[in-house]
């Protein structure tokens, strides 16, 4: 301090003091403290506001899809996270997936789902809402349920807010072909198959019928190993619903079925053993898709979905896809008297509760294939024109 100074400073504490402050030295601390903790308030909101800023770029509404598309792959449901992940990114935009997702409000997942439902597709904007909400579901349950990831709860997710918008109720589809129908279905299969040679989506179609109306994208999924020669029993995976593994449906086939799954392994062995040759290796043929274009990856189910549409044109009359022809055959199966039970083991739908999940054990071998062996007479009924056999 000069003179100057320290006389100015003097003068202030006599002023502090004559004002009626007794300890001038414990005012001053007290304010030099009052000031430290302001300077360190500063700095804090400084560097929280900095960490929210970051925060905001990484954990946004994109990058939560994204870990949530993760798990659901995790769990083995590939098939609902591939389908999630196309409408993610048909249909959300990018200012909106750049968006912190804990700052993503009701309002602007409305804008989202009444676009697409806007444009006709209704379906498509329902199935978006139910993937939106269970992604911000599982973020909002991650502090508390360790089955989740970990990195969900650095989304600080408090409340979800698809929960604001009403579910877009499922349209029942009523379609169900006609024994005529279904005949000429065949029929364009088997003709098409004898002209060209068959056609791999195709036989996807001809054996996801005669198995008994199978899920396309649970067929899609065989492998060589899944099917037993010897009981000839097919062995498929069911993941859907809220299964944390999915749960095994064996299919004792009939005998055009296993005819036809016998030539497919034989197809899959064949092309994997002239690979194996051409590469100087020995042949991997337990792990083998039955269906698989070049035996690297499964053929997808849009491929057989679109060939569908296409045999549906080539017949004409009125449109019909996949969920269709499985419709019909339960329906028909309930027409030759296979009860509603039986009918659920064969499908592989409806299968749940604490009576199936924990005490009813019966594997419905006989009756699953006593329902298809009763089913392949009523098919080659349909195609000799001939009329329905009696009532199993």
């Amino acid at each position: 301090m000069t003179l100057a100074e320290a006389r100015s400073r003097a003068g202030e504490l006599s002023r502090l003091y004559q004002s009626g402050v007794r300890d001038v030295r414990a005012h001053i601390e007290r304010e030099r403290a009052a000031d430290e903790a302001a300077r360190v308030a500063v700095e804090a909101a400084s560097q929280q506001a900095i960490k929210d800023a970051h925060d905001r770029q990484r954990y946004t509404l994109r990058a939560l899809c994204d870990l949530y598309l993760s798990n659901l792959e995790r769990e083995g449901k590939r098939d609902s996270a591939k389908s999630a992940r196309s409408l993610f990114k048909c249909h959300i935009s990018d200012e909106v997936a750049s968006l912190a997702a804990k700052d993503v409000t009701s309002l602007q997942i409305a804008a989202l789902v009444r676009k697409v439902r806007e444009s006709g597709k209704e379906r498509a904007a329902g199935v978006l809402r139910s993937y939106l909400s269970a992604a911000f579901n599982a973020a909002k349950r991650a502090p508390f349920d360790s089955a989740l990831p970990a990195d969900l709860i650095a989304f600080s997710i408090e409340h979800n807010p698809v929960d604001a918008i009403p579910a877009i109720a499922v349209q029942r589809g009523d379609r169900t072909l006609s024994a005529a129908e279904l005949r000429a279905y065949i029929g364009y299969l088997l003709r098409i198959g004898h002209e060209t040679g068959p056609e791999l989506a195709d036989s996807a179609l001809l054996l996801a019928l005669y198995a008994g109306g199978q899920r396309m994208a649970q067929l899609l999924r065989a492998r060589v190993g899944d099917f037993d020669p010897d009981t000839a029993t097919l062995r498929l995976w069911d993941g859907k619903g809220k299964r944390t593994q999915p749960r095994e449906h064996l299919l004792p086939l009939a005998p055009h079925a296993a005819a036809m799954v016998a030539a497919l392994v034989e197809r899959a062995k064949a092309r994997e053993t002239e690979r194996a040759k051409q590469e100087g290796r020995a042949p991997e043929l337990a792990g083998l898709w039955l269906f698989s274009t070049h035996g690297r990856v499964a053929m997808n189910p849009e491929t057989v979905s679109n060939r569908a549409a296409e045999v549906c044109a080539g017949i004409g009359g009125e449109a019909f896809n996949v969920r269709d022809i499985r419709r019909t055959v339960e329906t028909m199966l309930a027409g030759l008297g296979i009860s509603k039970d039986t009918r659920a083991q064969l499908l592989s739908h409806g299968i749940s509760g604490v009576q199936a999940a924990h005490y009813d054990r019966h594997a419905y071998t006989d009756e699953k294939r006593a329902a298809l062996v009763a089913w392949e007479g009523r098919l080659a009924a349909i195609v000799q024109a001939e009329r329905q056999p009696a009532n199993v």
